[in-house]
């Protein structure tokens, strides 16, 4: 119950300090003063402005899922087979999850560009590097890319190894900067929408019987498969 509160008492202060107070409290301000900064680096190095456009590439997301797949697949083959059928069943439930919340996410009465086409004075990388990326949204919140990070960092936690765990989470921040890097999010995007729905939403999944429950309903219709079937079988 203490995490359960923890996370709403994050949640909803992050929430209602953007959402509440008037012209979104100091959120505004500081969205646009991260937004100068990072997108004057665009015109001081075109190597910078190279290595953005890499990280914001669609095949960049390779990379993220490579890096939670080789969590999962760490986690995987140091698991007997019960514990592995455990893994498969959590991953269902984790996709499954993140589905309803950015449907949630989604039907949020907000909608703004990504500050590329909000301000008019703005660099975009399409524009200096040749490197085909993406640099702009038509609808930037929540930061889809930053919320499903957090939420495979919510199952590290409760389901994984501690050290899978904070390399998940560490994850959030390191994949998630570039899109705000290339102003394709602002901040608030990443640290308000996608943090407040993740603290919001998952303690309901994470914190109660609710993931437990459907891990075990699951697991038994994945003993037949062949991977995930003991030897004696």
């Amino acid at each position: 119950m203490g995490k359960f509160l923890l996370c709403y008492l994050v949640g909803g202060l992050v929430a209602i300090s953007w959402a509440a107070l008037p012209a979104h409290g100091p959120w505004d301000q500081w969205d646009l003063a991260i937004f100068h900064t990072v997108n004057g680096w665009l015109g001081d190095s075109a190597r910078w402005a190279d290595l953005v456009a890499i990280t914001n590439n669609r095949l960049f997301d390779l990379v993220v899922l490579g890096c939670m797949g080789l969590i999962l697949a760490r986690s995987f083959f140091a698991r007997d087979m019960a514990g592995r059928r455990q893994l498969v069943a959590m991953g269902i439930v984790m996709l499954l999850s993140a589905l309803v919340i950015n449907q949630l996410g989604h039907q949020l009465p907000v909608e703004r560009p990504s500050p590329t086409l909000m301000v008019s004075d703005a660099l975009r990388v399409t524009h200096i590097s040749e490197i085909p990326t993406k640099d702009s949204s038509g609808d930037s919140f929540p930061g889809d890319h930053a919320l499903f990070l957090m939420i495979f960092a919510g199952f590290a936690l409760r389901y994984l190894p501690r050290w899978a765990g904070v390399t998940a989470l560490l994850m959030v921040p390191l994949f998630s900067a570039p899109r705000i890097f290339s102003g394709a999010h602002w901040f608030t995007d990443v640290y308000v929408g996608a943090l407040g729905l993740a603290t919001l939403c998952l303690p309901w999944v994470l914190l109660t019987p609710l993931a437990d429950r459907l891990i075990a309903r699951i697991v038994p219709y994945l003993a037949p498969l062949p991977l995930l079937r003991s030897q004696s079988n």
